[in-house]
């Protein structure tokens, strides 16, 4: 996905602000396992995902437990330091090798000062990082893990044949062999 298609789907911007955002960001190829934010570190960058998919997971006693999945057209920040400019509570790695488009948080935050357009951008970007998270939560709270597999099946069925089945069933939040049932029964 082109990286204009991608700024244009968070929010419309004009030809000129485009241009501005564009003439900052840099394409990038990096290698699946690559680790691209560290959980504890402050992230200077945000990416944009031109092509591949990674996964977002935080460690609970040692364990990796994966609460998000991205793909070509997604954005990947730490809101947390995009925000705050404090210490992620994420890590994200590359689940294929991906291309990405990278840009420097300072430089988004001297547009947000400078260009009102590209400021309304940036808070549709986060709000829309924002209603992603409240999505995650209310679903991980309210459906089962029958519903939440059917609905990563409508919403997203490319992701069982590119993602390994145990980051899926931490995702999902039940076992590999869990899943392994559910798969089974649907």
């Amino acid at each position: 996905m082109e990286i204009e298609q991608i700024l244009k789907q968070i929010s419309p911007l004009s030809l000129p602000s485009i241009q501005q955002i564009v003439n900052r960001i840099e394409l990038i190829h990096l290698p699946k396992n690559t680790t691209l934010l560290d959980a504890e570190k402050i992230e200077k960058k945000v990416y944009f995902i031109k092509k591949g998919i990674v996964r977002a997971y935080t460690l609970d006693d040692g364990k990796e437990i994966t609460f998000w999945f991205g793909k070509e057209g997604n954005s990947i920040l730490s809101m947390k330091s995009y925000v705050e400019n404090k210490p992620s509570y994420e890590t994200i790695e590359l689940l294929e090798d991906c291309e990405l488009y990278e840009i420097n948080i300072s430089d988004l935050q001297l547009f947000y000062a400078t260009n009102l357009e590209i400021s309304n951008w940036g808070r549709k970007l986060a709000e829309i990082e924002l209603i992603k998270t409240e999505e995650r939560f209310i679903s991980r709270q309210l459906s089962t893990a029958i519903d939440r597999y059917k609905k990563l099946l409508v919403e997203d069925p490319s992701l069982i044949n590119r993602v390994q089945l145990g980051y899926v069933a931490s995702f999902l939040g039940i076992s590999q062999v869990t899943l392994s049932r559910i798969r089974a029964e649907i």
